[in-house]
């Protein structure tokens, strides 16, 4: 099970998603302004969208549609099957939201997602731009109404977002670490009732070694939490495995930041790892949920 890297050539890779029904990953490449596709039949690389509105995450719906949070767009959207583009979401209360940064679909249809000032810090992966929210958010958009309302409102910046197998559990990291030493780089965990879309009960499920943050997450069957490691320290480049209940597992070194990941293949055991300038895989002994 060795780590291959599988393509190269970008600024910095983020957000892949995997469609099992083309067998092929979708990341982005958030500088360049583009999303990328790799083909895990037979190893091709191609420019899927280009310009993406600098897009950071993204995740597939039930579907088999793309979700995608766009930095210099400053909103989520969903890319029907006729490849047309809908916009999900880009204000709340009548502003602009910051810079959507990644996103996770519920088995209800309801789309989650955060909103982090990333993007529009500058003009390498956004546009420059004042922030319209007083606070970075998470927010919950509601599968009927499109709604957009919000679950959190107490992180410096939350950052990835996945559920529990069971969407019992939200996880929702914070990368408040790269606005000043004493904030947090860890990844809180929510009892979470999807329906209602309210969140109880947050806690810290693990921490972080500082200057080092993780970016992004997803989960396997088991429950298990897969996150990416980068920033600080090169020796925790990589992935982190923690069980349920906060232990940390195991590691994997990869040579570069890492920024995001997920879970692809046939029988979605191939953890796919963007690491800044590549994209990395390695076969697990886990299957992911593959629920976005």
């Amino acid at each position: 099970m060795a780590v291959e890297r599988v393509a190269t050539g970008f600024r910095w890779a983020e957000g892949p998603v995997y469609f099992p029904a083309g067998r092929y990953v979708l990341f982005s490449d958030i500088p360049n302004n583009r999303i990328m596709r790799y083909s895990e039949d037979d190893g091709h690389l191609s420019v899927f969208r280009q310009p993406s509105m600098n897009s950071n995450g993204n995740t597939i719906d039930r579907e088999g549609r793309l979700i995608t949070c766009e930095h210099s767009g400053r909103r989520v959207t969903r890319t029907e099957l006729d490849g047309s583009i809908t916009i999900i979401a880009d204000k709340y209360n009548g502003k602009k939201l910051n810079s959507p940064n990644d996103a996770v679909v519920a088995s209800d249809g309801s789309i989650w997602f955060t909103d982090p000032v990333y993007g529009i810090g500058g003009n390498y992966e956004g546009i420059k731009a004042a922030p319209e929210q007083e606070k970075h958010n998470v927010y919950r958009v509601d599968p009927k109404s499109g709604d957009v309302k919000v679950v959190v409102d107490d992180f410096v910046e939350p950052n990835g977002i996945t559920f529990s197998p069971d969407e019992k559990k939200l996880y929702v990291i914070d990368t408040g670490f790269t606005d000043g030493p004493d904030n947090p780089s860890h990844i809180r965990v929510f009892d979470v009732d999807v329906g209602a879309g309210k969140v109880s009960n947050g806690k810290v499920f693990a921490e972080m070694p500082k200057p080092s943050i993780t970016d992004g997450m997803r989960c396997d069957t088991d429950g298990r939490i897969w996150c990416s490691v980068g920033w600080g320290d090169p020796n925790e480049d990589g992935v982190r495995c923690y069980a349920p209940d906060g232990d940390l597992l195991g590691k994997i070194h990869i040579p570069e930041t890492v920024a995001n990941l997920c879970f692809g293949g046939t029988y979605r055991n191939r953890l796919y790892i963007c690491g800044s300038t590549s994209l990395y895989a390695v076969y697990t002994s886990v299957q992911g949920a593959m629920k976005p």
